[in-house]
Order: C-alpha cells, then sequence, then structure tokens
C-alpha cells in the first residue's frame, strides 16, 4: 500500500535521502580521496557501538526489560542510540511494543502485510495521523535517563552522528573523512541492518517456534543485525535476553549482555525455559503434521 501524499512526512523522507546521498559520498571520499585506516576503523567502532545501542539497549533493555543494567551503560545506550538515529528509546519502544502486541495487524507501525518495501523503510516516511502511543511505555517515562534523551533526542543525534565523528577526524587530519564514513555511511548500513528485522525477518528464514505470525528465524539476517535476526524465537520469547539460543547462534549482542553480567554492569538476565522451549517446537511439529508439510 502506498502512504498518500498528504501523509509523507516530509522531514523523514528528505532526511532519508539526505543521509543516503551523504553515505555514497562517503563510498566516493574512501574511492576517490583518500581511505585512511583510522577513518575506516572508526567507522567500524561507531557502527559497533550504535548497533549494540539498538539492539542490546533499545530492544532488548528498553522495549523488552530481558535484562537490568546500571546507569553508565544505560545512559551509553541513550548516546550511542541517538547516534542510530532512529527516534529516541521512548519512542522506538513504544513503536515496536505495538509492533509485537499488534504484529500482522493493521495497527504494526511496520507491517509485513502492507508489502516488503512498506516494512523496510517505507513506513517511516508516513506519517500516522495519530500520535505515538506512549500509554505502553509508562515504565520508560519514569526512567529520568529515558525522559531526558527523549527531550534533547535531536541534540544528542547531532553530536554523536555527526559532531564527534568529525572531532576525532581531527586528531589524523580527515575530518571530512569520518563524517562521511563513520558519520553517514556507517548510518545508512546501520538503518538498513535494522530495517531488514522489520522486513527480511518477516519474509524469509523457517518457523520452528511458532506459525502464529510472519515472523522467521533467519542467519542471514542475524549476521547483518547483531543477532537480530533469529525473529521467530525472539517473537515467541520475547522476554528472553537471547535472539539466538542455541551456543553456535550468531548473536553478538546476547554475547556482550552476557559478557556484561560477568563483570556486574548487567544482571536479571531472562531466558525461556528449555522446557518451554521444547514445547513450542514440538507444537510446530504437530501442526505440520496435522497439515501434511514435512
Amino acid at each position: 500500500m502506498t502512504p498518500r501524499v498528504d501523509r509523507v512526512d516530509w522531514t523523514n523522507l528528505l532526511f532519508l535521502l539526505f543521509g543516503h546521498l551523504l553515505a555514497v559520498a562517503g563510498i566516493l571520499w574512501l574511492a576517490l580521496v583518500q581511505a585512511h585506516p583510522l577513518t575506516l576503523a572508526l567507522g567500524v567502532l561507531w557502527f559497533a557501538l550504535c548497533g549494540v545501542s539498538i539492539t542490546g539497549g533499545y530492544h532488548r533493555l528498553f522495549a523488552h526489560p530481558t535484562y537490568r543494567a546500571n546507569r553508565a551503560l544505560r545512559l551509553f545506550y541513550l548516546l550511542f542510540g541517538a547516534a542510530a538515529v532512529q527516534n529516541s528509546a521512548l519512542k522506538w519502544s513504544a513503536d515496536h511494543r505495538i509492533h509485537h502486541s499488534r504484529t500482522d495487524k493493521e495497527e504494526d507501525p511496520y507491517n509485513i502485510r502492507r508489502g516488503f518495501w512498506w516494512a523496510h523503510i517505507a513506513w517511516v516516511w508516513h506519517r500516522d495521523p495519530t500520535e505515538i502511543d506512549l500509554g505502553s511505555v509508562k515504565d520508560l517515562r519514569s526512567d529520568p535517563l529515558i525522559v531526558w534523551q527523549d527531550r534533547y533526542y535531536v541534540l544528542l543525534a547531532i553530536v554523536f552522528c555527526g559532531l564527534v565523528p568529525l572531532g576525532l577526524g581531527f586528531l589524523w587530519g580527515d575530518p571530512l573523512g569520518a563524517l562521511l564514513v563513520a558519520g553517514f555511511l556507517r548510518l545508512v548500513a546501520q538503518w538498513h541492518a535494522t530495517f531488514a528485522v522489520n522486513s527480511f525477518a518477516h519474509w524469509i528464514g523457517t518457523q520452528p517456534y511458532s506459525t502464529a505470525n510472519s515472523a522467521r528465524d533467519s542467519v542471514w539476517t542475524a549476521l547483518i543485525s547483531m543477532g537480530e535476526g533469529y525473529h521467530n524465537f525472539h517473537h515467541k520469547f520475547q522476554a528472553d535476553y537471547r535472539n539466538g539460543v542455541k551456543w553456535y547462534h550468531f548473536d553478538p549482542t546476547k554475547w556482550f549482555v552476557w559478557t556484561m553480567e560477568k563483570v556486574g554492569v548487567t544482571s536479571d538476565l531472562r531466558r525461556a525455559s528449555p522446557e518451554a522451549i521444547e514445547r513450542a517446537q514440538a507444537k510446530v511439529r504437530e501442526e505440520r503434521v496435522a497439515a501434511g508439510v514435512s
């Protein structure tokens, strides 16, 4: 479904276009001007820091309180989450909780039933006629750090997405390259890694834990999204801090949260019981037998 012109969020649309153009400029800078190793390293570092702030912070800590984190780590998530330019943690979590409660229904912000491209990116520049319902995030609204980040989100995004990489680039004489690569090329890559969970992870992959909705497990999506691609498991067991439940599943976010527990930064990591997981898998197997599907 194509959004009506009067529902286009021109601010979001123009910023998406602007970001993609600067990402292309970043590629051209690396190819034609200079590919300074520290600029490349900063881009990789910023992708990792901002990535885990979305997957481990926005997603698994704030939207789904699957573990506890101390104030320093929560602040880290909020600062670098702002640099991912995906809205404040408060509004991101509100959208995501609606996605889980209304998956594949009209109210789902990134409903895959409206088409792959809607779920992937078009929903971002669609202005819903109603404001984001913050009723589902009353717990987060009581957190002063989250409220602070929501209030100053735009400023924090400008500082940590643009000004900090630019300033660091002066240290090795490549400030513009650092801005283009760590700021915008990294940003656009991060956008599409996150968007892939809304699109690819509801489109391709397996459903070993539930067939109740479109969510699917895909190792390919996990590889580009720091482990978020095991989406069928996540939708069935959203209170589990893991997405990749098997030891061999590629889930760097799970490993990060687990490691932080060992040094006392995170605690109360929640896990679905092996019995509950086996019951879910057995139910799917029974459904497939009943449907004559191998």
